[in-house]
This record gives C-alpha cells, structure tokens and sequence, in this order.
C-alpha cells in the first residue's frame, strides 16, 4: 500500500520522467525516515547503453533514487515547497554491494541524520529482496528556485 503515488511524489519533487527514479512511498516518519519503491523495468533509458547485452542499474541512478527518496522526506516540511529545490553537495561512504537488475524492485530506505532549514544530511541504503545492494551517506541543500544562479548556494554545506 502506497502512502504517496506517483502523482504526489511530483507534487513534492521537481524531477521528471526520465529522471524521476521513486514510483510510490510505503512508509514515512516525518523527519525521521522514508521508505519508498523504484520497480527496475527493462524499459529504463539507462539499459540501451549500461550494459545492452547485459543490462544493469548504474549505480550513480541507484544512489540519485536514494537521493529522491530522502529529497521527499526533507522537502515535505516545507509549506513553500513549490518553490525549492534540493541540490547534492556531497555523497560519502558509499557502497555498491550487488548489481540492480531489470525487474528487481529495488527498496530506498533513507534515514535523516541531521536535518534543517537548508542543509540536510542523511544516510541511504538500497536493498532487492531483502539484501543490501547500496549504501550511502547524502548531503543536499534546500534551494530556492527563484535565485538558481546564486554563486553562494553550497557555502552551507
């Protein structure tokens, strides 16, 4: 059972198809965790070229999906969320245990660490069936969107 469908993770995130990588949220504590469900289709953009003979999930998009899955968590305590942005500022310890294969429903547990008005920190682990496939601790920044250019967006961070 889905707490948040499709349409309202895109009411939260700015992403879009082909990048948006969570399909639905099954479980949430505000400002403590996320759990949420990317179903691994052979259909992915990604699989034409990583790897077409032998098609695996880059690592890099399993961690993005990490990164959605917590950007979910942060940006739905803020009233003005249409407005923000989450941008990365440091990915640490990550971890790729196992390949993500088309098919695999890969599981985003994101867990916040520290969290605030702008700086957010939290720690990620990706999971198919129950095994670790990726781990990693994510740091991003809650942007506005009206000020994109602004040279001082990652000083915080």
């Amino acid at each position: 059972m889905a707490i948040l469908d499709s349409k309202q993770i895109q009411q939260i995130l700015p992403h879009r198809y082909p990048f948006l990588l969570v399909d639905k949220v099954i479980e949430l504590e505000p400002r403590k965790r996320i759990v949420a469900v990317k179903q691994v289709s052979v259909n992915e953009y990604f699989f034409q070229g990583h790897f077409p003979d032998n098609p695996v999930m880059p690592g890099v998009l399993i961690i993005e999906a990490l990164a959605q899955a917590g950007a979910i968590l942060a940006l739905r305590e803020f009233s003005d969320r249409s407005c923000k942005i989450p941008f990365f500022t440091g990915i640490e310890s990550a971890r790729f245990r196992r390949p993500v294969l088309p098919g695999d429903t890969l599981l985003l547990e994101v867990t916040a660490v520290r969290t605030g008005n702008r700086v957010q920190k939290m720690h990620g682990e990706a999971k198919v069936n129950d095994v670790l496939v990726a781990e990693a601790d994510i740091m991003c920044v809650i942007s506005d969107l009206v000020n994109r250019q602004d040279k001082e967006l990652f000083q915080d961070a």
